[in-house]
């Protein structure tokens, strides 16, 4: 009783030590785990966009040098390059500008630089931006250039504004940016993507939840909207949930955010960043870690300056409380290992005895396995003695059956034939007498009597023919015509499958010599690929129905 008392305050201390379970469930479960399966395939989404950039590009330089089809295909690099690799999207900027001036077409040289100056805002190059933003000639746009013109000054603003993170000017950065954002307006189309998108920054601005939120809404229910049209919008009506203190809220849009981003290989992004700092605070160090991890990547193959310095910050404290995790593991494990060194010897102990104990039952076992053993040999071979008892049996009723019914038959006859020959004797009709005796056919008598063993042989041995025939070749087999019954090599074996080996009396049944009967068991035997001194016994064990 000691002993057991002891055992179980072991597991007590251990249960003891082990941390608290995890809380249930919460709505953005089914999210974050859909962004750490995406995540797990990130490379097959970056190399979709790689293979419709390599065959862009091949196209770009299949294309004479002053060629407006060039700068068009230029442009749709552009596209794929500008939200995933700053450099070969600035690289394309100038190769445009260059076509656009060899082209000397002044509307394709401002549309050079408001790409150029698009992909300087996402490196964080504020100084540039706003040089390459001051050099374009919006008269040169068209309406929706002028749209993209205008709202890219009410981002650089905005940007610049959240960079430098001073009250004394980042209201009027604001407020540039508000106004930008006004302009930009009127040249938008009511109900479009970019028209809300650019109302749902003016929201983000001025903290306007309810309109950010409205306006998400009706982004959702656009038709055609891509899933990179989708992350923006999110992560727009994220910040405005973050600011109202509804965290959860601006969780699952995040995540919804993010999510979109893997799908469609953006690395210019800030989702996902905001993912690792809010499951930081949530305590979620395993998921916080993964985030702060992808960002840190993303933002380095962007080359993401601004995005890199304030992921620097957030990735040391995470990382720096992994460290600290990790050194509190350690200690815990130290302690588990202690326990269960003294667990491990008590369990040892408690092994000893056990095994004592096993090795007596395993003896009985051994002993009552051999007697199980020996007994089951002895109803195995009670069992097939008892089949083929059985089946003896039924081949002796059969034959009895068939013996007595073809002796009744044969009696039948003889007395009609003995009436037949008194009759005529008595008459003195002695021609008759020989006429009848000749009307007797004993070969037909014969054939009658065999096809009627034939039958109740099959009758009792259906798979004769077929177990028969699988001791030949192909070539060798017997083949029979479908109202046939038995050859006379098959009735032979047939008799010897019935335990009638004798050749002679074979020979009386069969009506042959026994010279025949030796001819045909040699010749069958010969034509078989079994050894002829196993062919009889392989014949002896077909099996009855």
């Amino acid at each position: 009783m000691r002993f057991f008392v002891f055992f179980l305050s072991f597991w007590g201390l251990l249960l003891g030590a082990l941390p608290p379970a995890a809380a249930g469930p919460n709505p953005a479960d089914s999210l974050l785990t859909e962004l750490n399966q995406v995540l797990a395939q990130k490379k097959t989404y970056d190399e979709q966009r790689w293979n419709r950039i390599r065959l862009l590009t091949a196209e770009f330089a299949s294309r004479p040098v002053n060629d407006d089809a060039k700068f068009a295909v230029g442009l749709r690099i552009y596209e794929e390059y500008k939200a995933f690799k700053y450099d070969s999207a600035f690289v394309y900027c100038q190769k445009m500008l260059r076509l656009a001036e060899q082209l000397k077409q002044p509307e394709k040289i401002e549309v050079a630089k408001l790409k150029l100056a698009f992909v300087l805002l996402s490196s964080g190059l504020f100084k540039e931006t706003f040089e390459t933003l001051d050099g374009i000639d919006p008269r040169q746009l068209s309406k929706e250039d002028k749209q993209s013109f205008y709202f890219l000054q009410a981002r650089a603003y905005s940007d610049l504004g959240d960079f430098n993170q001073d009250q004394t000017y980042r209201p009027a950065y604001y407020a540039k940016a508000l106004a930008y954002a006004d302009t930009t307006l009127l040249f938008c189309q009511p109900g479009s993507y970019d028209y809300l998108s650019v109302q749902g920054f003016r929201a983000q601005k001025t903290g306007n939840l309810a309109a950010g939120a409205a306006l998400y809404q009706q982004v959702q229910r656009l038709p055609h909207l891509t899933l990179h049209q989708l992350a923006v919008s999110a992560s727009t009506t994220a910040y405005l949930y973050e600011l109202a203190g509804q965290p959860e809220k601006a969780f699952e849009l995040l995540l919804v955010s993010a999510i979109a981003d893997v799908k469609t290989a953006t690395k210019e992004t800030t989702a996902i960043f905001k993912l690792s700092d809010y499951c930081y605070r949530q305590g979620d160090l395993k998921n916080a870690y993964t985030f702060i991890k992808e960002a840190r990547e993303e933002a380095t193959f962007y080359k993401a300056r601004q995005r890199q310095i304030e992921i620097s910050h957030v990735s040391s404290v995470i990382e720096g409380q992994k460290i600290n995790i990790i050194e509190n593991q350690r200690k815990s494990l130290k302690t588990y290992a202690i326990i269960m060194t003294l667990l491990a010897g008590v369990v040892i102990t408690f092994a000893g005895i056990s095994v004592k104990q096993l090795q007596k039952v395993r003896k009985a076992d051994r002993l009552i396995f051999a007697a199980n053993q020996e007994l089951q040999a002895r109803n195995d071979v009670l069992r097939q003695l008892n089949d083929d008892l059985n089946e003896a049996n039924k081949i002796k009723e059969e034959y009895i059956g068939f013996y007595f019914h073809n002796n009744s038959q044969y009696i039948d006859k003889i007395e009609a034939l003995k009436k037949r020959l008194d009759n005529l004797l008595s008459s003195k009709q002695y021609a008759s007498v020989q006429k009848l005796i000749d009307s007797v056919n004993i070969k037909n008598e014969r054939n009658e009597l065999l096809k009627g063993f034939d039958s109740v042989f099959l009758r009792l041995f259906p798979n004769f023919i077929a177990q028969f025939n699988a001791l030949f070749r192909e070539e060798e087999r017997i083949k029979l015509a479908e109202d046939s019954l038995l050859t006379t090599e098959l009735r032979i074996f047939a008799l010897i499958r019935l335990g009638i080996d004798d050749s002679e009396q074979i020979s009386r049944m069969l009506g042959y010599s026994i010279n025949t009967i030796y001819t045909y068991k040699t010749r069958v035997k010969n034509r078989s690929f079994l050894p002829n001194d196993e062919f009889e016994a392989r014949i002896q064990a077909i099996q009855a129905v």
